[in-house]
This record gives structure tokens, C-alpha cells and sequence, in this order.
């Protein structure tokens, strides 16, 4: 018999290891995280939900068109009419944060291994690997870092839904006519100048469909990180499964589901107006 190799064990000791020397650099994530959490839903829910709803249907109309402005207004209004509107808030907390931190994240390493063959070499397989990986499996080490509630949610979610920002912003930048760089290294431009006011806007369709794809995969790791304690609309399906509830499941999936078209509409319309734009 060929001898098991206890990969499983060398990660659990690497996991034992962070807890031990790493509980300080998890404690002040978990802070930050929190305050930037709380600080999204308390904005939010400040407002009333009409309010909110008249708001969001003015800037979709302004950033997109009638149409999606419309669709949202209906779209905010049945979330607000289910009494699902706390949940959402949650929700759209987490989803916003988590969107952001993937994309704090994930677009410089992009933009690094569009301008590095060696870390487009090495970043590739890691990618491959964490798009790949059960999304539960994020939930293990998300837990016994940060214990259970929105910031495990949240650290689970980024790992989960990064990995599109950094290829499509590397391909985007990748695909660049080489005579427009070529150009710009003519002109004297520096190398930053050259990444800011070349490259990166002529990637920006590209960067936007990362930002997409990063945005509905922040969606549909809403359920599975209730299952740990991250609240929002994903309790409600959980609760919907555990109880046989059909009308409540189906309600907390409906809400998910307007709140995922909504954000999609909007950053599609930013993308086709850079394109038409460019």
C-alpha cells in the first residue's frame, strides 16, 4: 500500500500555528471589518426604505437608464413589502464590504501580474485552486480565526469571489495594443503614467466585468455564509431549508435574486458606457 501523504495535517498545523501567532493580526481585522460593516448597515437603515428607494431610482437612472431605474424602484419596493428590508441591508453590507476588500486586493495583483510573466506564472495556479476549492471549505479556517458572525462571512467571501477581479484585470491590461504602449514609451511617458493613463483605461471594460463577476459571486455566498452566522437574506433561505418553510425560502431567494439583477443592470450600464466612451 502507498503511504498517505498527511497534506490534510500539514494544513491543520499551519491553521494551529496562525491561531497561536497570528491571534493579534486576526483581532485587528476582525475590528476593522466590524466598524466597516456596521458603518454601511447604520447608513442604511437611518434612512427610510422609501427614501432610499427614491434615491437608489434617481442615480440608477442617472448611471444607467429609465428602464433599470424603474426595475430597481419595483425591485427595493417588494424587498421593502416582504419585510425583508433589515435583512437586505445586511446583506448588501456584506456583499459591499466583501466587494470592496476583493477589490483592494485583487486589482493590484492583476495589474502585477499583467506587467510580470513570473507572477503570472505563479498567481495562475493559485487561482485555479481557490475558484475551484468548495466554497464551505472556506468556512473552516474563516471560523476558527474569527469565530462565528459577519466577519468570517465576510473574510470567506473575499477568498471566494476575488479571483475573477485579478484575471480579468490582468487579461484586460494584457490585451492593450502593444503599438499603444509602444507609443506612450516614445512620448517619454514613466511607467506609472503609463499604467494610469493608458493601460488601465483601455482595460476598464474589462476591469468592469471583473468587478461584475466579483459582485454576483459576494451574492452567492450570501447562504452559505449564514450557515455561519452571517445574517442578511441567507438566514431567511437557511431558515426557509431547516423549517420546510416553501413561502419564506422562496421570499429570502427572491430578494437575493432583485438584489443580484440590480447590481448587475447598474455595473453592466457603467461598462457599456466606458466602451462607447473609449
Amino acid at each position: 500500500m502507498l503511504t498517505k501523504l498527511p497534506i490534510g495535517l500539514w494544513v491543520e498545523w499551519i491553521v494551529d500555528w496562525a491561531q497561536i501567532y497570528l491571534a493579534w493580526l486576526f483581532d485587528i481585522i476582525t475590528k476593522i471589518i466590524e466598524v466597516l460593516v456596521s458603518s454601511i448597515e447604520t447608513v442604511f437603515l437611518a434612512v427610510p426604505p422609501l427614501i432610499i428607494i427614491i434615491l437608489m431610482f434617481i442615480l440608477v437612472w442617472f448611471v444607467a437608464n429609465r428602464k433599470i431605474a424603474i426595475g430597481t424602484a419595483i425591485g427595493l419596493y417588494l424587498i421593502y413589502n416582504m419585510r425583508l428590508w433589515e435583512s437586505s441591508i445586511e446583506t448588501l453590507a456584506l456583499v459591499l464590504a466583501s466587494t470592496a476588500l476583493a477589490l483592494l486586493l485583487g486589482i493590484p495583483l492583476g495589474i502585477l501580474s499583467a506587467r510580470s510573466d513570473l507572477t503570472h506564472k505563479l498567481i495562475m495556479p493559485l487561482l485555479d485552486f481557490m475558484q475551484t476549492m468548495p466554497a464551505f471549505v472556506y468556512l473552516i479556517p474563516a471560523v476558527l480565526f474569527f469565530g462565528l458572525g459577519q466577519v468570517p462571512g465576510l473574510f470567506a467571501t473575499v477568498v471566494f469571489a476575488m479571483p475573477p477581479t485579478i484575471r480579468l484585470t490582468g487579461l484586460g491590461i494584457r490585451q492593450v495594443p502593444v503599438e499603444l504602449v509602444e507609443a506612450s514609451d516614445a512620448f517619454g511617458a514613466t511607467e506609472w503614467q503609463k499604467l494610469t493613463r493608458v493601460q488601465i483605461p483601455l482595460a476598464l471594460p474589462t476591469i468592469m466585468a471583473g468587478i461584475n463577476q466579483c459582485i454576483m459571486l459576494s451574492l452567492s455566498m450570501v447562504v452559505i455564509a449564514a450557515m455561519i452566522g452571517a445574517g442578511g437574506l441567507g438566514t431567511e433561505v437557511l431558515a426557509g431549508i431547516s423549517r420546510l418553510d416553501i413561502a419564506k425560502g422562496f421570499e429570502g431567494g427572491l430578494a437575493i435574486v432583485i438584489m443580484a439583477v440590480i447590481l448587475d443592470r447598474v455595473t453592466q450600464s457603467l461598462s457599456e458606457k466606458r466602451k462607447i466612451k473609449i
